[in-house]
């Protein structure tokens, strides 16, 4: 990885106040919230529920940042948020792991995982019941940005920014980590105009659980891969390439299966892709706009809620969500507008288990900012001033 990259991925999103420094206590001495988390993985594209279906009572809260950088976070910030108003209160830190930067949770929301974003990269389990550390994996390569549990539980799966790989990793019945299984470095097509290498940026399932797809964002490629479930080992089944010099960051589907959004970092567009289950193939429609003008504004992530009507795009650059209506059964996006996300950098979004809330972690800012989310017209409203979190780069709500 240059030394380019290596800034572009931590420091250019560094924390350019302090304020959020103290905004969590030193140490963590509040138990686990008493509700067990939701079963279904958070933020990854659930709709809004009626108001009366909402849990009740504080949710957790954790927020990934950068350990290694001034002003960066001790750890991974714990928190609650309140499902009806949004407010969260910061409850700890949980130290132990290095630059955790990406969180996701097991589907049975018994176990955390955090990439340690370092240049020997990797992954960390952690037992949410007791917030114990279950052991840390090697990914085999640099600066792990992105991991996710495949539906069966059974494999986590991440992406190695620095060295444009790939890792698989088997989970057992605890939710500890084994040794690795698989390591695929994304060796072809060459990279993208201004690019030195292969950056992959996301690795994760499809709906269907047929395919694993990992998005790079240095060869301009998405690449389909089977998983066999026995060994852990990948097969590549097909390659989709954007226009030279987009810049692919992150791909989420639509509720369907049949159709993908892809956010481009580099082009500041997003693209509407057809996929099909049986091959995995996935077929790169034309570009299109984020509604942020002229400039790069570094899209960073793209979230659709579970009824597959609305999605919503995070802009670094603009400091904006910008919201899409799905139409056509999620053959179309159409602009709708974009809103202002009320911090620096929103590095990454995601939905609240049953939809009603946006997050959004935003970088420079060092907070993290949260949104009603209207079920009818997918409209977003601010929940208040937004929550202090050194260095916050992902919200995971429960």
């Amino acid at each position: 990885m240059s030394r380019a990259d290596w800034s572009r991925r931590r420091f250019v999103g560094a924390l350019t106040g302090a304020a959020a420094a103290a905004a969590l206590p030193a140490c963590d001495d509040t138990p686990p919230p008493g509700d067990s988390p939701s079963p279904k993985a958070p933020g990854t594209g659930t709709g809004p529920r009626r108001e009366s279906d909402r849990p009740s009572g504080p949710r957790p809260l954790y927020v990934g940042t950068y350990t290694s950088v001034d002003g960066g976070g001790k750890g991974i910030g714990l928190a609650t948020y309140d499902p009806g108003t949004g407010r969260i209160t910061g409850t700890g830190t949980l130290t132990g792991v290095g630059d955790p930067s990406y969180l996701a949770v097991h589907p049975d929301g018994r176990t955390l995982y955090a990439v340690d974003e370092r240049e020997d990269g990797a992954v960390t389990a952690v037992r949410l019941s007791d917030r114990k550390v279950l052991g840390s994996r090697s990914t085999g390569g640099a600066s792990p940005c992105h991991l996710s549990v495949h539906p069966d539980g059974r494999h986590l799966l991440s992406a190695n920014y620095g060295s444009g790989s790939v890792a698989v990793h088997p989970v057992d019945a605890s939710g500890a980590l084994g040794e690795r299984t698989e390591l695929v470095t994304h060796s072809g097509p060459p990279p993208g105009p201004g690019q030195q290498g292969p950056h992959a940026h996301q690795f994760l399932t499809s709906p269907d659980g047929g395919h694993v797809l990992a998005v790079d964002l240095g060869t301009d490629t998405v690449y389909s891969y089977r998983l066999d479930v026995g060994a852990g080992t990948l097969t590549e089944t097909a390659r989709a390439s954007t226009r030279p010099g987009a810049g692919p960051r992150h791909l989420t589907f639509h509720p369907g299966g049949r159709y993908a959004y892809l956010a481009n970092e580099v082009d500041n567009t997003v693209a509407v892709c057809a996929y099909d289950p049986g091959s995995g193939r996935l077929r790169i429609g034309e570009a299109q706009s984020t509604g942020t003008g002229a400039g790069t504004s570094y899209p960073a992530q793209i979230l659709v809620t579970g009824d597959g009507r609305y999605a919503y795009l995070a802009n670094r650059g603009h400091n904006s969500l910008t919201r899409y209506a799905v139409e056509a059964d999620g053959a179309r996006l159409r602009l709708l507008d974009t809103v202002p996300v009320g911090g620096d950098f929103p590095r990454q979004i995601a939905f609240s288990p049953d939809g009603a809330l946006l997050f959004a972690a935003n970088q420079r800012s060092g907070t993290v900012s949260v949104f009603h989310v209207d079920r009818v017209s997918g409209e977003l409203r601010s929940a208040g001033e937004p929550f202090a979190s050194p260095v916050a780069v992902c919200a995971l709500p429960l």
